[in-house]
């Protein structure tokens, strides 16, 4: 694998061609991977389409370690839940890929993070220990050339002065929020943003009701006087996002793909406009596992777009965009 690996992938041969090749490595350095299949009755070398490659359930890593070979972690991170819950843990070998890949996806769909104020509004994360999306917007910060860039946590009065004042001034602007703190937001102020991506990272943490995400972006949308609300659809078992820009169609980068499997049968795969569980292949987690069943209901709408819609029922509340149909 070189350095620049998987960010140059172009076209969906050149994916197929790497997401089989890692199959292979993960069948024969991913301990844990390599269990799942054998029970599966998988002979890894009739895996000769994306088809047909085993999608390791996500709860695995709530009671084993996911790890390709032998290493000490450079950092671990957690998933959020509730008192009493069992923390996902995903156990990162190479914090700079992580940063590539979360570099490489922003840039993909909205160019250099240097050219952005970058607001965060994350006060559940920021509570806690090991949350890999504070590491992310921290990192965007970071490379902000703003020296207004920064977290936020209850300040609401100090953010909307500072908010409304870069908009005017015409900077282009980054508010990035966990979902019951923005709608705190326009509660307390009433925006018309003309310079500003308001992007929503889902989750009600607790905190509000969940509701559908065409309500909450209607109230977000009126409240922030913006015509579309953007969404970023992340998780702590995962190196990659897919990101919406409005009418909650999301988007992969060219590195990573999702599947939309029948939810009677996880082996089958469902035809665009199908809702089913999604499985994610995230070509950046090298270390870990590429090939996530999550426990999110989804559809594809074409080749290259799908919709988030909701969870599987029993499943646990995590911090990656809960919100239920």
């Amino acid at each position: 694998m070189t350095s620049s690996f998987p960010f140059t992938i172009k076209s969906d041969q050149e994916f197929e061609e790497a997401a089989l090749n890692l199959f292979q490595k993960q069948f024969q350095s991913n301990l844990v991977y390599r269990e799942f299949c054998e029970h599966l009755n998988v002979n890894s070398k009739e895996v000769t389409s994306i088809q047909d490659i085993p999608f390791l359930p996500i709860q695995f890593f709530k009671t084993h370690q996911v790890k390709t070979g032998h290493f000490t972690p450079e950092v671990t991170f957690l998933s959020s839940g509730t008192t009493g819950q069992v923390q996902s843990q995903h156990q990162v070998k190479d914090l700079s890929l992580y940063q590539k890949s979360f570099t490489a996806t922003f840039e993909h769909f909205y160019g250099s993070i240097e050219d952005f104020v970058v607001l965060g509004l994350l006060p559940s994360y920021l509570e806690r220990e090991g949350s890999s999306l504070i590491y992310m917007v921290e990192d965007f910060i970071r490379k902000s050339n703003y020296k207004e860039s920064g977290f936020y946590l209850n300040e609401l009065d100090q953010l909307s002065e500072i908010l409304i004042k870069l908009d005017e001034s015409g900077h282009k602007i980054l508010l990035i929020g966990v979902s019951f703190a923005l709608l705190d937001l326009v509660e307390k102020t009433s925006f018309q943003l003309k310079n500003t991506i308001v992007m929503e990272t889902g989750g009600m943490k607790g905190r509000r009701k969940e509701m559908i995400r065409q309500e909450l972006h209607d109230i977000l949308s009126k409240g922030f006087g913006v015509e579309d609300i953007h969404s970023e659809y992340g998780m702590t078992e995962l190196l990659s996002q897919a990101y919406s820009k409005g009418q909650s169609k999301f988007e992969c980068p060219p590195h990573m793909k999702i599947l939309i499997r029948d939810t009677e049968d996880p082996f089958q795969y469902l035809e665009n406009g199908k809702t089913g569980g999604i499985n994610v292949i995230d070509l950046a987690n090298i270390d870990s596992c590429p090939f996530i069943a999550t426990q999110d209901l989804g559809k594809q709408i074409n080749s290259n777009e799908f919709e988030i819609l909701g969870r599987f029922d029993q499943s646990d509340i995590r911090g990656c965009n809960l919100l239920v149909l």
